[in-house]
């Protein structure tokens, strides 16, 4: 078994993991073409197993090129289009200093004390406590969070969750998991247009008559049913191989990533009630899987827990104890967000209809009611476990006082 010590060496033996898993997840193209000219020559040949195998190894042959071809373009696309397909699923918008000032100036000063170009920032309307990097090079990073997360945090939650951002993209995490994603809905496509051809295909499973049935010796008969069990066999391993890779690339990283938090802020604390306030807060309604994948938290209960591609809060927090010498306060209680929409239609009408009313911001500034400048409104108050004071650096209150004594949280 090997051992890495340190989250460098950690991070490196990640990578290298990672590079290996990718390039199995790209063979999964190849044994779906081989699984679909499979089906094709068991659909149109009555022959023995070995024969049509046979053919359809010689088959795969000739449309590899073609294969790896196609998945690259897909690459190429997502590569080019990617961030514009998630900000219309999430509808995550770029935000300026102006706009978002302590947002953008806790997000700078991060980076600056680390020397890391500063990527963008994105923010999507959501009453959802979660956040998530996406982009392949320097130029395409985009951290989005939400304005659910921006509301109930503190700027010392804000700070850790940035610097877990940031270390997926100092680490390559986003690169690897966007190729992972975009890889993994291609192997979907080639699946899903095996089926179609599977099942489409009428006269391949109402009768052998519209197969060629040549009496060549070496050809046979009767293969039909077990290539096709072959088939379907050799597409969901596939599927579930993918599937299983994905996983693997994301549940580590996580753990990293907040080991890279704690590295970057100084603040352990800060992190796990982070982790406490997001924890089963942060479904974002009308996002595909391949999002939930890349955001800070992916809650899954139930049977759908056996396919999360993230460790648990609790794991999480419990390795931050352990290894950082943070403080756990335990799950924390929320109180609902107020929804102003559900404001009685009388009390609706006689809100004023002048836009440029004066409105005082999270920040204490005055701010005019302008649509095109959207602000977040005042951060309710959080009902905790127990009074927080990571924001001032002072201890968090415990009776676990870590592995290495005492923790103050100095920042």
């Amino acid at each position: 078994m090997e051992h890495a010590y340190g989250l460098y060496t950690h991070i490196q033996s990640n990578r290298r993991k990672s590079v290996v898993l990718l390039v199995g997840l790209f063979f999964l193209i190849y044994v779906l073409v081989y699984a679909g000219a499979l089906t094709a020559e068991a659909l149109s040949n009555d022959a023995s197993v070995q024969w049509l195998m046979q053919r359809a190894w010689v088959d795969t042959v000739k449309a590899a090129p073609f294969a790896t071809v196609g998945t690259l373009l897909w690459i190429a696309i997502a590569y080019k289009f990617h961030q514009s397909m998630i900000d219309a699923i999430t509808g995550g918008a770029e935000v300026t200093r102006k706009e978002q000032p302590r947002l953008y100036n806790i997000l700078e000063n991060l980076c600056i004390s680390r020397g890391i170009p500063t990527p963008q920032l994105k923010v999507m309307d959501s009453t959802a406590l979660n956040a998530f990097t996406t982009g392949m090079n320097e130029k395409q990073y985009a951290i989005t969070v939400t304005s659910g997360l921006l509301q109930t945090l503190d700027d010392a939650e804000i700070e850790s969750v940035l610097g877990h951002e940031l270390t997926h993209i100092r680490n390559g995490d986003v690169r690897m998991m966007v190729i992972a994603v975009i890889i993994a809905g291609v192997v979907g496509f080639f699946a899903e247009l095996i089926f179609r051809l599977l099942f489409n295909w009428g006269g391949g499973w109402r009768s052998s008559s519209s197969r060629s049935s040549s009496s060549s010796d070496d050809k046979g008969k009767g293969g039909f049913f077990i290539a096709i069990i072959i088939a379907v066999a050799l597409i969901a391993l596939a599927w579930l191989l993918s599937l299983v890779i994905r996983l693997a690339l994301s549940r580590q990283r996580e753990f990293l990533a907040d080991s890279g938090s704690v590295e970057l802020t100084k603040n352990p604390d800060a992190m796990i009630s982070a982790l406490r306030k997001i924890e089963n807060r942060g479904e974002l309604p009308g996002a595909t899987s391949a999002v939930m994948e890349m955001c800070l938290d992916n809650p899954r209960e139930g049977f759908a827990d056996i396919f999360a591609t993230h460790p648990s809060v609790d794991s999480r927090v419990a390795a931050l104890v352990r290894f950082a010498g943070g403080h756990d306060p335990g799950p924390l209680a929320l109180p609902p967000a107020a929804e102003p929409q559900d404001q009685p239609q009388d009390q609706q009408d006689d809100a004023p209809d002048n836009p440029a009313t004066p409105t005082a911001s999270p920040w204490g500034q005055t701010q005019t009611g302008d649509p095109d400048k959207p602000f977040l409104p005042a951060k309710p108050p959080v009902v905790l476990g127990a009074p927080s004071a990571q924001s001032q650096g002072a201890p968090a209150p415990s009776s676990d006082p870590g592995p290495w004594g005492p923790h103050g949280g100095t920042r």
